[in-house]
C-alpha cells in the first residue's frame, strides 16, 4: 500500500509540473508528504502530509519546512 501511495504522489508530481508552481513551502507539499511516508510509514506520514497541506494557504507565509 505504501508503494502504491508513493506511486500516486509521483504521478501527481509529474502532471502538476505542467502548471505554474503554487506551493508556499520548500519542499513542496507533495514532496514533503512523500518524505514523511518514507520516514514514518503510511499512516503517520500521511497525517503529517495532510497537516502540511492544511497550512498551505494565502494567509501562511510558507518558507522552508522540512519533515521533522
Amino acid at each position: 500500500m505504501k508503494k502504491f501511495i508513493l506511486f500516486l504522489i509521483s504521478i501527481y508530481q509529474k502532471f502538476s509540473s505542467l502548471t505554474p508552481p503554487r506551493c508556499r513551502f520548500y519542499p513542496t507539499c507533495s514532496e514533503y508528504t512523500k518524505q514523511a511516508i518514507v520516514k514514518y510509514g503510511l499512516f503517520k506520514g500521511s497525517w503529517l502530509g495532510i497537516k502540511r497541506i492544511c497550512k498551505c494557504h494565502p494567509l501562511n507565509e510558507g518558507g522552508y519546512d522540512p519533515v521533522p
